[in-house]
């Protein structure tokens, strides 16, 4: 679970290129393309542009590059020419991005036009979620106290955290120990030491946490069919805290949790 510094830099390089990917799309309109052509410019991006591999497809026997999970999709959502992205929409874009043998994974949501307010208000609490989640990763916390962090911050705000996806190591392996849950008890759970490296990605929902897997094996949606977003990094343990590794532009450091 413990990377060497050398490890390490090859990941912070894996990462500032998976940053890049967003800020592409950051520059990308969604409304009115299906998702199956962003998976196929993400490709392109990433294979062409930034000569590394996305390293989502055929992980699992996955046929594609990202998940793009729309409105009450939850994750995992499967790229198609038929999705066509809508005004009002709200979709989290999920990519992995493999270079020199190391991996990094992030997704953000996106909102697409005109948007209602209280999906609005869902995702800016999604991605407080994940800053509070984040800020409590340091040498000799402990995993509890990341995902207490997490489901406090949503519940506070009225909002629900799902429990049966979470967090992971991550390295030369997409998955590797430990889970990080989005729930949890302060001071349980694994104990943080310098080095570790793995991802915090919370996916809150507007109603209840409950989900269920659409016939296609791989699609989560939430049962109520409510609003569901999510947001995620890949960071690492270091001596004086933490230090995110897929951070992107215009973003602010951990440890300042945007308020909903």
């Amino acid at each position: 679970m413990v990377k060497s510094p050398q490890e390490l830099t090859l990941m912070r390089q894996s990462g500032r290129l998976l940053a890049s990917v967003f800020d592409m799309l950051d520059q990308m309109p969604l409304l009115g393309r299906s998702t199956l052509e962003i998976n196929d410019r993400v490709e392109r991006f990433i294979e062409q542009e930034l000569q590394a591999r996305p390293a989502s497809k055929g992980q699992y026997g996955f046929e594609y590059v990202l998940n793009c999970s729309r409105n009450h999709v939850v994750c995992h959502g499967v790229p198609s020419a038929s999705e066509v992205i809508t005004d009002g929409d709200i979709i989290n874009l999920d990519i992995t991005l493999e270079k020199n043998g190391y991996i990094a994974d992030s997704s953000k949501t996106y909102l697409v036009g005109n948007v209602s307010g209280a999906a609005r208000r869902l995702v800016r609490i999604a991605y407080g979620a994940m800053w509070q989640g984040i800020a409590q990763v340091r040498p000799g916390g402990r995993m509890g106290d990341v995902g207490h962090a997490i489901e406090r911050y949503a519940r506070r705000h009225a909002c629900s955290v799902v429990r049966e996806y979470c967090g992971h190591g991550i390295g030369r392996q997409m998955h590797e120990a430990p889970q990080v849950l989005n729930f949890g008890r302060p001071g349980t759970g694994e104990r943080l030491r310098a080095g570790m490296v793995f991802t915090v990605e919370p996916m809150v929902n507007l109603g209840s946490r409950r989900v269920e897997t659409e016939p296609d094996g791989w699609t989560i949606v939430t049962r109520d069919r409510r609003l569901s977003a999510q947001f995620e990094h890949t960071v690492a343990v270091t001596d004086a805290g933490v230090e995110v590794l897929t951070l992107r532009r215009g973003e602010r450091p951990a440890g300042q949790p945007l308020r909903a």
